[in-house]
């Protein structure tokens, strides 16, 4: 997920969420994170190692 949506989504989220100063600045922080926790979870499904097919000429 492109940092700026992420950082708009987390935002939005926090100000719906959050009740005070802290509070936001908090939840923004935690939304922010997981979106990027989220976002990590294709390419580490890319480097699982898959058997290589070998075509041996004789």
């Amino acid at each position: 997920m492109n940092n700026f949506f992420r950082g708009i989504i987390a935002a939005w989220g926090a100000k719906k969420l959050g009740g005070g100063c802290l509070s936001t600045i908090v939840i923004f922080i935690v939304i922010y994170t997981l979106l990027g926790k989220c976002n990590n979870e294709p390419a580490r499904a890319a480097t699982i190692n898959k058997p290589v097919k070998v075509a041996v000429c004789r």
